[in-house]
């Protein structure tokens, strides 16, 4: 058993190697250059939280939490997301603060695994939390933020697809009353873009044929502007033109931003984050085949940390945004100075010299290169400073 333990990993952790590793630290560091030009700063929180506050409030289902005990006996997890954290501290640390708080984070996030199946249980996150502004300009401003991270991270396809857990929720609750079974089952179906599934529900259910058609109908509701006329003639109540009313103003304020080229919206849109309380946002890139980012407005959060204030924000995948980018570029921006015995100081010199330039450089002595050749092809450049090479006077 210790053998076949000793190169193996736990169940969803990954190795991450120098090619990857760089990549991300570029697409990192674009990404909160563009948060910080925004007003946001940047802040951490533990990898560890008490379960009966953050781990209770996460969105992230309980048998996903990776628990364990303190030496107290209190029940602590690894934090599975960084929203509920940011959350308690608003709440505690900075409920004095002048609001709007523009706050902005990046670390990774711990989600257990019961299969291999390539899920990660440890992935890092950059993103924004905007407590204090309860209007549709806050929720443009990330969305906003949002596009211009990406395309400031080097992705230029992708979209951005916004709904309103109002108007799913107030529409299947004029159609289906009380029926809470059908309803989460239909939301299930929802979040998991299994429409078969829910197509075929909705036509098992006892329903009269405008309901079932209604419902049937809200599949429709995807696309540009113009599914706003007809997401208001499919609207049942008050709450769904509310609704409507929100995603026109909002797409106004993002066409103010320019960014409406990457924006599409999508009524039946569905989180498996249950905080969500209005607009949310999930973002997609082709070829990835899975989530890029995701966010939206959760106004009743912070309530629970007795902190009366509203919020939205949003969150990028970062290795996944890395994958979407697919830069070409593998690390080869290295110099390399090839030194002897009797040239070791002079390259030790022009390593120095190169590095106070701003350029890494990698200097190897001769004898510890197994192929010269195959060693200068993994360099952009280089300086061999042996008598083989020819260089021995600069």
């Amino acid at each position: 058993m210790a053998k076949r333990l000793m190169f193996e990993k736990p169940l969803g952790m990954r190795d991450t190697l120098p090619f990857f590793y760089n990549q991300k630290s570029k697409a990192r560091e674009q990404l909160k250059s563009s948060i910080l030009s925004y007003g946001f700063s940047f802040m951490d929180t533990p990898f560890l939280e008490y379960h009966e506050t953050v781990g209770k409030v996460s969105a992230t289902k309980e048998q996903r939490l990776f628990k364990l005990l303190d030496q107290q006996g209190h029940t602590l997890v690894l934090r599975p997301d960084m929203t509920a954290p940011i959350a308690r501290v608003a709440a505690s640390q900075l409920k004095d603060a002048e609001y709007p708080l523009r706050l902005a984070y990046d670390g990774p996030v711990f989600r257990a695994q019961q299969a291999e199946g390539g899920k990660p249980a440890q992935f890092e996150q950059v993103g924004t939390e905007l407590i204090g502004d309860h209007s549709s300009h806050g929720d443009a401003e990330v969305i906003a933020l949002l596009v211009e991270s990406l395309k400031r991270s080097g992705l230029t396809d992708f979209v951005i697809t916004i709904g309103h857990i109002g108007y799913v929720k107030a529409f299947f609750k004029d159609l289906l009353g009380n029926d809470e079974s059908t309803k989460e089952l239909l939301l299930e179906h929802l979040y998991r873009k299994n429409y078969v599934g829910y197509r075929e529900e909705v036509k098992a259910q006892t329903l009269t044929d405008d309901k079932k058609n209604a419902l049937l109908a809200l599949l429709d509701l995807r696309g540009g502007e113009e599914v706003f006329a007809k997401s208001k003639s499919l609207a049942r109540n008050q709450v769904c033109m509310q609704a409507v009313n929100e995603l026109k103003q909002l797409y106004k304020l993002l066409s103010n931003y320019g960014v409406e080229s990457h924006v599409k919206f999508d009524f039946n849109l569905i989180s498996h984050m249950n905080y969500y309380t209005g607009i949310l946002f999930e973002g997609y890139a082709p070829n990835l085949g899975a989530l890029l980012c995701n966010g939206g407005r959760y106004d009743t959060l912070l309530p629970s940390f007795k902190l009366n204030a509203s919020a939205t924000g949003f969150a990028i995948h970062l290795e996944r945004l890395v994958e979407a980018i697919n830069d070409e570029e593998n690390g080869e921006t290295r110099l390399g100075v090839i030194v002897d015995d009797d040239t070791h100081i002079k390259g030790v010199q022009k390593a120095k010299e190169l590095r106070q330039q701003g350029y890494p450089v990698l200097l190897q002595h001769v004898d510890q290169i197994p192929d010269i050749q195959e060693f200068k092809n993994q360099l952009k450049e280089h300086i061999d400073f042996t008598a083989k090479g020819g260089l021995n006077d600069e």
